[in-house]
């Protein structure tokens, strides 16, 4: 009778053991970045027509600001992308509208993780 092999020893118990660490390692990645990024694509929606953000922007059409395709196109590679549109959406910045300077909207909320929501959307078109 040959003698049982210790776990460590036996690859199939070790494959197993690897698959389940990669699968807990992911399980964790996903609760921890939907977590992160806090709404969900209706309620960031909600939170833009709520901070009126579709009055003068809409996703890839130009009106009194800039498309949100526009915009991710614009800031697309750039290190600060995620700070610079933190900064405009929470710091009422001087922007023109018909060439009249204006103030700009904050969003309506100042929670952390619904700001870099809307941020992530914003990027993603």
């Amino acid at each position: 009778m040959a003698a049982a092999m210790p776990a460590e020893a036996n690859p199939k118990k070790e494959a197993a053991m690897k698959n389940r660490t990669i699968l807990a390692a992911f399980a964790a990645l996903y609760l921890v970045s939907s977590a992160a990024f806090g709404l969900d694509d209706a309620a960031r929606e909600a939170l833009m027509k709520k901070s009126n953000c579709f009055k003068c922007h809409s996703v890839d059409k130009k009106k009194d600001g800039p498309a949100y395709k526009e915009v991710a196109a614009k800031l697309k590679g750039k290190a600060d992308a995620e700070q610079t549109l933190y900064t405009h959406l929470t710091t009422h910045p001087k922007v023109k509208v018909d060439g009249k300077e204006e103030e700009h909207d904050s969003l309506k909320t100042k929670d952390d993780a619904d700001i870099k929501a809307v941020i992530a959307w914003i990027l993603s078109r």
